[in-house]
């Protein structure tokens, strides 16, 4: 005889992965079309962002809508990159090369869709950094949502390291690129996304440019990290964008990365129909 039991409690792990992260979004509409909601998430980097913006109430549908007015005009995207542009003139004459305060970048694109504190949000939500000297993770989960979010998303080369309560943070990815450990604790079913592809060859460059060559390493370390974890423990649904050519900054091609990664929304939906009616029935 089969009884049902309360609906289980679902864990969502958004990981890394730069422009490749707006591939979380069909993964948001799955949970939609299925009337669900995640009783926990945990992002690092992009996948910070997408939880964040999520858990403040909006929509996988909505924040697809966000993202296509954000990059639909390049001119647009440049006028607030100008916004972005070092305020000082002596800055533009750094020996370094000049890198973006992460927490002003997130204010000019996606201020108006963030809450202002953890505590907030409808979701519970961790989110994942590095500290850069004391050589590990940092985990937030409380207090304002800003700083932490700006630190996760730090990438090195792009973005500078933010300053918060006496240490220097950078992105979470080059600790925890898929941060699903945890989840299990306190949650039924575990899901991870895992967005963060591998380096990509220029068809009109026979070397590897220096970008290249910094984001694709970072792109090596965290594959190495993740399958490692996978060793240790595995989430019930593990999902992967198709391969592609998308690299860690095309963010301008997002109609392109969500149309290659519109499959993701039936996969989702399909394994989350699947387990979450297996974990409602009990003989």
């Amino acid at each position: 005889m089969l009884t049902s039991s309360p609906s289980p409690r679902i864990g969502l792990a958004l990981g890394g992965g730069g422009a490749r992260g707006l591939a979380h979004i069909p993964v948001l509409e799955a949970f939609d079309d299925l009337g669900l909601r995640p009783a926990r998430i945990a992002g690092t980097s992009i996948g910070a962002i997408m939880g964040a913006v999520y858990g403040n109430g909006h929509s996988g549908e909505e924040i697809r809508d966000i993202t296509r007015a954000l990059f639909a005009d390049r001119n647009s995207v440049l006028s607030r990159l100008w916004q972005l542009r070092p305020k000082r003139f002596s800055d533009v004459f750094r020996s370094t090369p000049v890198q973006f305060d992460p927490q002003r970048v997130l204010d000019v694109f996606i201020g108006d869709y963030l809450s202002e504190r953890f505590e907030d949000i409808d979701i519970p939500l961790r989110m994942h950094a590095t500290d850069f000297y004391g050589c590990e993770e940092v985990v937030f989960d409380s207090g304002p949502i800003l700083p932490a979010l700006a630190a996760s998303i730090a990438m090195p080369a792009v973005f500078r390291p933010v300053q918060h309560q006496g240490r220097f943070l950078v992105d979470g990815g080059i600790v925890n690129p898929l941060p699903f450990d945890g989840l299990r604790a306190d949650c039924d079913i575990v899901i991870a996304v895992d967005v963060v592809g591998a380096p990509v060859p220029r068809d009109d460059k026979d070397d590897v440019a220096i970008l290249d060559s910094l984001f694709g390493s970072s792109q090596i370390l965290m594959q190495t990290i993740t399958k490692q974890k996978l060793k240790m423990e595995q989430p019930d649904i593990l999902i992967h964008p198709p391969h592609d050519p998308i690299r860690v900054l095309d963010f301008m091609k997002a109609e392109s990365i969500l149309a290659r990664a519109e499959s993701l929304r039936a996969v989702t939906r399909e394994h989350l129909t699947k387990l979450t009616k297996e974990s409602m029935e009990v003989t």
